[in-house]
C-alpha cells in the first residue's frame, strides 16, 4: 500500500512493503526501513530502527488526512495525499487554471454532458462541461462572464489528466 506524506515543503512517498506482527518494512522514496512498531496507548507509538527507540504521537487535524505528529524534540504538520486527496488537488488546480480561460480535466475520465456551444455567452457559476472521474461527476463552471471560444471534446470521449477541454474568453476581451 503506497502513500504520499506532505511534511512542510516534503512530499515523501512511503510504501509498506511488508507486515508481520509488529515488524514492518517500508520504503520511503527508494530508501527501506526495517521497523519495529507498536502502539503503546491510543495515537502514541514506539518504533524501534537500528537500535534506536523513537516514540510518536499523532493527533488527528482538521480532517482524517491531516495530523500533527510530535516526536520528542519537534511537532511537524503532516498530510496524507491519497487518491481523493490527489483528485481534490487536481480539481483544484483546475479551477485555478479556468481562470486563465482554459478548462483543463484534472484527471482521466469521462465527458458526460457538455451543456454549452461555441460563442455561447457564458455567467459565473454555470456549467460548462460535466467529467465522471472514480465514479464521481463533477462540474466545471465559469469563474467570470467569458465567451466559449472552442470545446476541444465531446460528450461520450475519454480524456485524459490535464486534457485542455475548453478554451474561453474574457467577454471584455471579445468586444
Amino acid at each position: 500500500m503506497a502513500y504520499e506524506i506532505s511534511i512542510k515543503n516534503r512530499t515523501a512517498k512511503i510504501d509498506l512493503l511488508n507486515r508481520v506482527g509488529s515488524k514492518a518494512l517500508i520504503a520511503v522514496d527508494d530508501h527501506k526501513y526495517d521497523l519495529d512498531i507498536v502502539e503503546v496507548e491510543k495515537g502514541v507509538y514506539s518504533i524501534l530502527y537500528n537500535g534506536q527507540s523513537y516514540n510518536v504521537e499523532l493527533i488527528r487535524g482538521e480532517s482524517s488526512k491531516k495530523y500533527v505528529v510530535n516526536t520528542f524534540a519537534k511537532t511537524f504538520n503532516v498530510e496524507v495525499i491519497d487518491a481523493e486527496s490527489k483528485y481534490i488537488s487536481n480539481r483544484n488546480q483546475g479551477l485555478e487554471v479556468e481562470g486563465a480561460n482554459h478548462i483543463l480535466s484534472p484527471m482521466p475520465g469521462k465527458i458526460v454532458k457538455i451543456p454549452v456551444k461555441v460563442g455561447d455567452l457564458v455567467t459565473t457559476g454555470q456549467t460548462l462541461v460535466v467529467v465522471e472521474a472514480m465514479k464521481m461527476q463533477s462540474e466545471f463552471k465559469a469563474t467570470g462572464d467569458k465567451i466559449v471560444q472552442a470545446i476541444l471534446v465531446k460528450e461520450g470521449d475519454t480524456v485524459d489528466s490535464h486534457q485542455l477541454m475548453i478554451k474561453l474568453e474574457n467577454v471584455e476581451a471579445a468586444e
